[in-house]
């Protein structure tokens, strides 16, 4: 992967990480085109963050003065060439402001008012664990984004504790499909080239026999419980076409964060979405029902639950986010949800295999949690259909019925059930 000024071998652990390489060769003297590391900047010194801070009495005659130095960690270099900087040679203002931020938020767990002179060894190794958590998710955050091609950006934050992305979920953009399923792809598509003004006997829109789903602004206009039926891929109209909502993926920037009441990961929107606005898809691994009361069992015990029975029209399929998901993997339940739930159907037409959209049901203001409703009811005929999968138990004796486990819930609002399941 890399070679020395001398054209030597570099021999590195190939499951070292991007910064553990880049310590590596700067101590090595190496050359990297693949780190960005070459003739000209091997030397160079950058403040990746700050691990310490004090103040220093300097005495010139009768005159005292004090000076703020910190302890820097450069940048591709090993912990052991950490230097105290005073604060007129780091010109890193954002760095600056997020110890700052991060020190304030230790002294008043603390409970002190200020910042001492110098910091114990306590406080310095929590702050470096949360700069290094930061280093952490933002690596996790970029990957989310290169692997999706929504237009929206997905930020992930953690100022509660020092917890980092999750373990054993692999974030996916579409439906993982399990053993012995097939996702049978549409044959035909309309001949429409304008769907919501001149659509050609009802468009796609009409297999539901149920006016167009969508208005111009791309806003859904039908009551919950009934089907979506979007153009597909062998449809005559293209990409901007107003029948296309769901399958142009997320529109908004949002953020994954820990909440700071117990309830774990959360989401919530950058900036305000319109009421009606189709918000995220709830994407996973589809399974059989059988599959899904096996792994029940097992989800039980972990008080917690990512099934999401897909019965619009059977319960044959359900969707598990569990370990496969997108950022729908995150979002809370509330007892007064913002996000509500529409099948849709594209390029599959299997009404057993419906897609899980979330739909606004308000407008949704900047920096506000987005959440839905675990057992929410999305047909009024049929008050089963469409809900998370409330097999929250425990297992009795054999053969006997598994006795229910109250879950309580932590959403806040007014109209809270004070239990989930």
């Amino acid at each position: 992967m890399a070679e020395n000024l001398k054209a030597q071998v570099c021999r590195v652990a190939c499951i070292a990480t991007e910064g553990q390489l880049e310590v590596i060769c700067r101590e090595q003297g190496v050359k990297c085109d693949e780190l960005g590391i070459n003739k000209h900047n091997l030397c160079d010194y950058e403040v990746e963050y700050l691990c310490d801070y004090k103040k220093k009495v300097i005495t010139n005659g009768k005159r005292q003065t004090i000076q703020e130095l910190y302890l820097v960690k450069w940048k591709g270099y090993p912990e052991s060439s950490n230097t105290w900087e005073p604060r007129r040679n780091l010109k890193c203002i954002d760095l600056l402001n997020q110890f700052w931020e991060d020190l304030n938020a230790e002294m008043q767990r603390q409970k002190k008012r200020a910042a001492p002179r110098r910091l114990d060894p306590a406080t310095v190794s929590q702050l470096i664990q949360r700069a290094k958590l930061r280093q952490t998710l933002k690596r996790w955050e970029t990957h989310l984004n290169s692997l999706g091609t929504h237009k929206g950006h997905i930020y992930v934050r953690n100022q509660v504790d020092l917890e980092g992305p999750p373990k054993n979920f692999t974030y996916i953009n579409d439906y993982k499909v399990g053993d012995g399923i097939m996702l049978n792809e549409v044959s035909v598509g309309c001949e429409c080239t304008d769907c919501l003004g001149n659509p050609v006997e009802g468009c796609c829109a009409g297999a539901s026999q149920h006016k167009f789903a969508y208005n111009e602004l791309g806003q859904v206009r039908i009551r919950p419980g009934l089907p979506i039926y979007e153009c597909n891929k062998r449809c005559h109209c293209g990409i901007d076409c107003p029948n296309r909502v769901v399958q142009r993926g997320i529109q908004y920037s949002l953020c994954i964060f820990k909440t700071d009441n117990g309830r774990g990961w959360g989401v919530k929107t950058m900036e305000r979405i319109r009421k009606n606005t189709f918000v995220m898809e709830y994407v996973g691994e589809i399974i059989t029902t059988e599959e899904a009361d096996c792994r029940g069992h097992i989800y039980d015990k972990e008080g917690a639950t990512y099934l999401f029975d897909l019965d619009y029209v059977d319960d044959e399929y359900t969707v598990d986010a569990a370990h496969y998901g997108n950022i729908s993997h995150f979002v809370n339940h509330s007892c007064d949800p913002n996000l509500q739930v529409y099948n849709v159907f594209i390029d599959n037409l299997d009404e057993r295999l419906p897609r899980i959209a979330f739909f606004a049901t308000r407008g949704i203001k900047a920096g506000e949690e987005l959440t839905f409703d675990y057992k929410m009811k999305i047909d009024p005929v049929d008050a089963e259909s469409t809900k998370m999968d409330s097999n929250f138990s425990l297992t009795g004796l054999p053969g006997s019925p598994k006795k229910r486990m109250r879950v309580e819930c932590k959403c806040e609002v007014p109209t809270c059930r004070k239990y989930l399941f």
